[in-house]
This record gives C-alpha cells, structure tokens and sequence, in this order.
C-alpha cells in the first residue's frame, strides 16, 4: 500500500536531519584531526584533514538540494516550515565549521615541520581543540535530541572557549613574548579559528531552539568572516 503523502514526506524530513547529524559529527572529527596535526606537527595529519573537507563541501550542497526539493513540491507548513528553514540555516553553520578546522591543519602544514604553536601555548590550544571537539559532539545530541537544556549548555561551553581565546592575548601582548610577529599572527589566526567553530557550534543550537519554539534568536552577524 502507497504511503500517504504527508507521511512520506515527514520520514524525507527525518532523513534530512539524519544527514544533518552526519554532517556535524564529521566536523568534530575534521577538528580533532586539525588539532592532532597543529599540536604534534604531523603533516600526514594536515593533510588528511584537508582533504576531508570535500566530504562536508558535498553534504552541504547535497541536503540544501533536497531541502529546497522539498520546499518546492510539498509545500512545508507550521512546524515543517521552521524544519526545512533551520536544516538549511544547520548546513550553513556545519560547512563554516568544517571550513575553519581546515584553516587550522593549513597553519600546521604550513609551518611544517615546525611547530606552530610555541611549547608555552600548546597546552591551552589542546584545551581550544577538545572544547571544539566537544561542542560539536553536543551539538550533535542537540539536534538529534531536540534537547533545549543541551542546546543552553553549548552557550555555556562557547564562555569557556571565549576564556581560552582572551587568554591567548596576554600571553600575546606581554612584554615577555618573544616569538616574533609571524608566530604571533599564527597564534591570533588560529585562536580565531577555535572560536569561530564553538560559535557556529552555538548557532547550531539556536537553529534547534527556533525548531522547537519557533523562537528567533539573531545570530552574530560577523560570525564565519
């Protein structure tokens, strides 16, 4: 017996978030991977990163392609609506995410087979990149779950990566550093880098908060520049 449409067309919608969910974990792996070559100067590392990117460039043109076929012929209403409307705002957030891990393992490849980061900061960059990691591991459970308490602890952990990123300016501006300018740059950059990742982390689950509540929360308008 043909299902009914409407019936049909919610189980595509949940195939959607599905991809979604795979998406984002995928950006927590690209990373984890980044960070493992920023802080050990593991080229191999580096460049497999880089090249994993075009798994998540594919997702994100894949699920906006079948998000607005979806649009187009059903005729989303109410509640589907703001399904279809955050699943594209997800894979926008998601695409930046898997961007700027990149743009750290491009700084660790760059550098090689120098390290990067200078002994001193190493640790607080491991930190930088297990709160990424972890962001996105719960940003995942946020839009599998639809969880809003998970969705108002990624706030919360973004705090803690605002922290570790300030930090990274006193030890940058003290009379003490003596690095140099380009190590100083490399350093900036890559703390921009982890912040921006636990930000579209959140933006994730701001989507998910409008999912459920319909509720609009304006997004920082500088986010993924």
């Amino acid at each position: 017996m043909t299902k009914p449409m409407r019936e049909a067309y919610h189980e595509q919608l949940d195939e959607v978030n599905g991809r979604l969910i795979g998406m984002i974990r995928k950006t927590g792996e690209l990373m984890g991977l980044a960070t493992k070559a920023l802080l050990e100067a593991d080229l191999d590392a580096a460049e497999q990163a880089m090249a994993s990117d075009s798994s998540i460039n594919r997702d994100h043109l894949e699920i906006d392609e079948q998000v607005l076929e979806l649009m187009a012929t059903q005729g989303p209403v109410a509640s589907e609506l703001r399904i279809v409307t955050s699943a594209l705002r997800t894979t926008s957030d998601a695409e930046r995410m898997g961007d700027l891990a990149v743009h750290v393992a491009k700084v660790a490849r760059m550098r090689y087979p120098d390290h990067a980061v200078p002994e001193e900061l190493r640790e607080t960059f491991a930190a930088m990149g297990k709160a990424a990691t972890e962001m996105s591991a719960k940003a995942v459970e946020c839009l599998r779950t639809r969880d809003l308490d998970a969705a108002a602890e990624l706030a919360q952990d973004d705090n803690e990566m605002d922290h570790l990123h300030r930090s990274l300016f006193h030890v940058l501006l003290d009379d003490e550093w003596d690095r140099g300018v380009e190590a100083a740059v490399d350093i900036a950059l890559l703390g921009r880098y982890y912040e921006r990742f636990a930000d579209h982390a959140v933006h994730i689950a701001t989507n998910v908060r409008y999912l459920v509540t319909g509720e609009i929360e304006w997004a920082d308008s500088t986010a993924g520049h």
